[in-house]
């Protein structure tokens, strides 16, 4: 009689760790409480045991440092050199404000917890810094430049989240901005005489523009403390 070949437990060899965190993203991304990023939850996203997960990061803690990396340490700046001090930026406010909209889990990280990641940092921090020195603002003043346009990206990118119409373009962001043009305007006039009157300009607060504004008054303001005096 032959006896029974031994079962052997096999690593599922299609399971990456590049395959989790981008499941705990697309999880995170999509809900707005982070608390509810669980292990168990992603086990069953990726239809595996929970205790699988384990295999590849010890905690719940060590995933979020894992999605850090993922997109902090990937944040892209253009490879040419800033002409100035202004264009350099007007790069990074852009760039961090690219990485909070296509990962709101971005901003719940910050807000929730401090990354010690050194691939976050090197992408998200030390990269950055570098970008505004090499344009020609002295060390000091552009830790406060980084300071402002992290936590500016940041607010914006958790106020435009919510209403979408500020990105789209189309026809499904057109009648989202008139509906939400129509509820201002519909206000009583005489509890909120601004808001009905400017109804229009309030409900475009979330358009792009209202970012590049900002952002063009501080760099504006950076800029002529950087200028020569005579």
């Amino acid at each position: 009689m032959t006896p029974p070949q031994k079962r052997t437990q096999r690593r599922d060899t299609s399971l990456t760790t590049e395959r989790i965190i981008t499941a705990a993203l697309q999880i995170s991304d999509a809900d707005p409480n982070l608390e509810r990023l669980t292990v168990r939850r992603l086990a069953a996203e990726l239809n595996v045991g929970t205790m699988t997960l384990y295999s590849y990061f010890r905690s719940k803690e060590d995933i979020l440092d894992g999605m850090a990396d993922h997109v902090l340490g990937r944040m892209q700046l253009p490879s040419e050199p800033d002409s100035g001090p202004a264009e350099a930026l007007r790069t990074v406010g852009h760039a961090f404000l690219s990485i909070m909209r296509d990962h709101p889990s971005v901003v719940r990280l910050f807000a929730s917890r401090i990354t010690d990641s050194r691939t976050a940092l090197r992408g998200a921090m030390e990269a950055v810094l570098q970008r505004l020195v090499d344009s020609g603002i002295p060390g000091p003043q552009a830790v406060q430049c980084y300071g402002f346009l992290i936590t500016y990206a940041i607010g914006f990118a958790s106020y435009q989240t919510p209403r979408p119409w500020g990105r789209l373009t189309n026809d499904e962001g057109t009648e989202q901005l008139r509906q939400r043009s129509h509820f201002y305007a519909g206000l009583p006039i005489e509890e909120f005489p601004q808001v009905v009157n400017l109804a229009d300009e309030v409900a475009e607060l979330p358009y792009d523009s209202t970012f590049d504004a900002g952002l063009e008054a501080y760099i504006d303001a950076t800029v002529r403390t950087l200028a020569p005096r005579s």
